[in-house]
């Protein structure tokens, strides 16, 4: 697998291969491109941001941590159908969307 680490500005070009039980990583600069080549490989996990509807227009929001990555169209498919007259930043709007133990908080206003 070829990735593109995105944890510093190096931006590592790097070899991920899974061999047996063991990962290897070649092309990193440090080891937080190595663990974040093991962790997409293994438990690739994402941030969601999306907009929802209020009374005013859209709202920026985003989960308060990251969620499994085959979890994202369920998280979108949840805020979806939320609607809010007001919100304000910071402002929780779901609870553990999706079953994913993450909240969607608003991030703009």
């Amino acid at each position: 697998m070829d990735l593109v680490c995105i944890v510093c500005p190096f931006s590592c070009k790097m070899k991920v291969k899974k061999v047996g039980n063991q990962i290897i990583v070649a092309g990193n600069k440090c080891p937080r491109g190595k663990q974040y080549a093991i962790d997409e490989l293994t438990h690739p996990v994402r941030t969601v941001t999306t907009l929802v509807k209020t009374g005013k227009g859209v709202v920026s929001v985003k989960t308060d941590k990251p969620v499994q990555k085959d979890k994202i169209n369920e998280v979108l498919k949840a805020v979806e159908n939320i609607y809010v007259k007001k919100a304000e930043f910071g402002e929780i709007l779901a609870h553990n969307v999706a079953g994913t133990d993450a909240n969607i908080v608003v991030t703009g206003w």
